[in-house]
């Protein structure tokens, strides 16, 4: 039996497909302005996420699948990703000696420059994305995002 929405005359199968796809179409607006800003710096979202966590680690290095498992939204191919890291001099990759299979990854100079330009406009796109909620509305969305995550996530997640 479907369920209407309050706020529109669409028809849903439930109330958890109106929310899913809620949280969707939120997600697709705030990512296009994401978007729009990471565009003018030829960076991808997933590419500055790298960076954020390269940068957290700093001065050690990170192994790959460590990043790849650090991530806020899954990479299919980060080997691809930290080839274009590094052809932009953002990263520097590093074979172990212990074990030549794990590859390091560190953040570069170049790569905390770039970071550092682009502190103040990711600053200034959350304000924008999300600055009209107040405090409280703020706090109770991260809560009940946790929240409906919270099942989904395994359970050595670093979120």
């Amino acid at each position: 039996m479907g369920s209407e929405s309050l706020t529109t005359n669409r028809k849903f199968d439930s109330q958890e497909q109106e929310v899913y796809l809620s949280l969707w179409r939120t997600y697709d607006r705030l990512k296009a302005i994401e978007d729009e800003l990471f565009g003018k710096w030829q960076i991808t979202s997933q590419q500055y996420n790298v960076l954020r966590i390269l940068q957290a680690a700093a001065p050690d290095s990170v192994p790959t699948l460590q990043i790849s498992n650090r991530l806020i939204s899954r990479a299919p191919d980060i080997t691809r990703m930290l080839d274009k890291l590094q052809q932009n001099g953002w990263v520097r990759r590093v074979r172990t000696e212990e074990d030549r299979r794990t590859v390091l990854v560190e953040i570069t100079t170049e790569g905390q420059e770039l970071l550092e330009k682009l502190q103040e406009p990711v600053k200034s796109l959350h304000v924008s994305q999300l600055g009209h909620l107040s405090p409280t509305d703020r706090a109770t969305l991260c809560r009940l995002l946790g929240k409906a995550r919270k099942p989904h996530e395994p359970p050595d997640g670093q979120w």
